[in-house]
């Protein structure tokens, strides 16, 4: 009898010890889990790897959150050229117009490979997310090769260098900044992360927004393109 009383004592600690272990490394892979759906999301996309980046995206929200957003970049552009120049506004006036199929461009993989890599929609006429070889590469509409960005550490750190955004030209693709973008990710609240790209210190900066789903699972459903 003391000695099956002195093995339960023994084995009490070892449990209480490997309960603490799997509660840590169960509150580190919390805290870690949208840092991986962002790099699992990212490489998918620039495979373009459309089942896997089904399964990191909520396509309906991410469609609704790029209507509202790329609806209220137009009506501002058409407030900031009521006075001005006239072509400007009509532009403006005509890129409301094709809200829909912008949309409908971007809320794809190649649309989703441009929102990580720094090229979010301009709410340019005919715009359309750039081709594979130009999303993994943003230099390649632009001159010379530099590295593809890379994706955000586990630090919040920013990555990159700054350069200014170029141009949409008349192909009806966005274009591709010339260097990667500085990027930072973090937590916005408990159930909210969100990956920050900027192109240079007087630019405008832009979000890549995932929610959470569950305890582990996060999504890309939103963005904001007036940070």
């Amino acid at each position: 009898m003391a000695v099956s009383t002195r093995k339960t004592r023994g084995v009490r600690p070892l449990i209480v010890t490997l309960l603490v272990i799997a509660v840590i490394a169960g509150l580190g892979f919390e805290y870690a889990s949208p840092y991986i759906a962002l790099n699992n999301l990212k490489r998918a996309a620039d495979a373009r790897d459309a089942q896997t980046v089904n399964q990191y995206v909520d396509f309906p929200a991410l469609r609704e959150s790029l209507k509202q957003q790329v609806t209220s970049l137009l009506t501002r552009r058409l407030d900031s050229h009521g006075n001005g120049n006239p072509l400007a506004a009509i532009g403006a006036m005509i890129g409301v117009a094709l809200i829909g199929p912008l949309v409908d461009a971007y809320a794809t993989p190649d649309g989703v490979a441009a929102l990580l890599n720094g090229m979010p929609p301009r709410g340019e006429p005919g715009e359309r997310p750039p081709a594979p070889q130009a999303a993994n590469n943003p230099a390649a509409e632009n001159g010379p090769a530099s590295a593809s960005p890379g994706t955000p550490n586990h630090a919040d750190q920013s990555a990159g260098n700054s350069a200014n955004p170029g141009a949409s030209g008349n192909t009806g693709r966005s274009a591709a900044p010339p260097q990667p973008p500085q990027t930072t990710a973090g937590y916005r609240g408990l159930n909210e992360f969100a990956v920050t790209y900027q192109h240079g210190a007087g630019d405008a900066r832009y979000s890549a927004i995932f929610l959470r789903e569950g305890l582990f699972t996060w999504k890309l459903a939103a963005v904001n393109l007036n940070e």
